[in-house]
């Protein structure tokens, strides 16, 4: 008798949404720690992330920061530095245009890759972090061809892609409790609550 075998399961991060939610939501002072809030996540979710593929690009350094910007660019890179010491992830770094400033690869190696490994066969489940519902067309593209692939979608409560809950097994991530439930959100989207503590949103020393 051949042993049931356990899905495997992916995770997509459009890192630059979710560096500019959890910046929104802690400020310039604090950092969510990626590794600690994965691990949180898994916990509420009930299952384990065999490969976390992360999608980000660095914000330019001004030839004369201000202090306000200088706060910004520490706390960014302190938090692609964890991201990059956590367990299982590939990181994928794009540019930012010189001219325009504008996030440049990114989005469109996350779909890529997202409809790739999907056709390839390289997940069972995937679960996509991001606000952004540029990325549902790709996610549809493999439900079409492949319709028995679980595709989930998890935002942070700043960060919500609306649109994708109505189609999509949806998590909403909140930090405080007592939160009000938005009426755009979906009936079928369950709310995940992690506590903001030192060790999750550590300060910037």
């Amino acid at each position: 008798m051949k042993e049931n075998k356990k899905p495997r399961i992916c995770l997509f991060v459009d890192g630059s949404n979710l560096y500019a939610g959890q910046y929104e939501l802690f400020g310039p002072k604090k950092y969510l720690l990626f590794s600690e809030f994965i691990k949180q996540a898994e916990k509420k979710l009930k299952f384990v992330f065999a490969q976390i593929y992360f999608y980000a690009s660095y914000s330019p350094t001004p030839k004369k920061p201000t202090k306000k910007q200088k706060e910004y660019l520490k706390n960014e890179a302190l938090f692609y530095k964890n991201v990059k010491r956590t367990k299982n992830v590939i990181f994928f770094k794009g540019y930012r245009s010189k001219t325009s400033g504008k996030e440049k690869e990114v989005d469109v190696k996350l779909s890529v890759d997202l409809v790739g490994m999907g056709l390839l066969g390289k997940y069972e489940q995937a679960y996509l972090i991001s606000g952004d519902a540029d990325f549902l067309q790709a996610i549809f593209f493999v439900k079409k061809h492949y319709p028995q692939k679980i595709i989930g979608l998890i935002c942070l409560n700043n960060k919500i892609m609306y649109k994708g809950l109505y189609y999509l097994p949806s998590w909403v991530v909140e930090f405080e409790k007592k939160v009000v439930r938005p009426r755009k959100i979906a009936r079928k989207t369950k709310i995940i609550y992690i506590k903001k503590t030192a060790e999750l949103c550590p300060r910037l020393s």
